[in-house]
């Protein structure tokens, strides 16, 4: 294979990689959710809550799992911008748009978020299978309802 060819085959994996992401959260399937992240992964969303990270895979699963308790998403990803910075790492800028119903969360004070933003991500290969190394959520707007 060509050079080209290799990167456009990373980029389908990577793109597929963030489907997966999207996917596991709102179906909460947190085993697979916790597979995409290498081991020393962060996480964080400044604009939601400015002094939350979190710093490893299980960190991650455990406080996204958490903070999405009683809450039904869904997620949108858009026009990724997927660069490489070496063979087996890459980064990349998604266009979002999300959905939270908070339905069964009695004690939020709201009943719906309609958010839009950005994923800025950092991607590393493991084994032959691309990771999330780092996400990071900035959000454009917000738009809620409340109960």
């Amino acid at each position: 294979m060509t050079d080209a060819l290799y990167e456009l085959v990373d980029r389908v994996a990577i793109c597929e990689l963030k489907a997966r992401y999207f996917r596991a959260v709102d179906t909460k399937d947190w085993d697979t959710f916790e597979s995409l992240f290498a081991d020393d992964a962060v996480l964080s969303a400044p604009d939601d809550s400015p002094d939350l990270v979190f710093s490893s895979r299980s960190a991650v699963r455990a406080g996204v799992s958490s903070s999405l308790n009683g809450i039904t998403t869904v997620h949108f990803g858009h026009m990724p911008q997927i660069g490489f910075d070496g063979p087996d790492e890459a980064h990349g800028v998604w266009a979002m748009e999300d959905e939270l119903f908070f339905d069964d969360a009695p004690a939020s004070p709201i009943a719906y978020l309609h958010g839009y933003g950005h994923y800025h991500e950092r991607y590393v290969r493991i084994d032959g299978t691309w990771k999330f190394r780092s996400v990071e959520l900035r959000r454009l707007r917000v738009d809620t309802r409340p109960r």
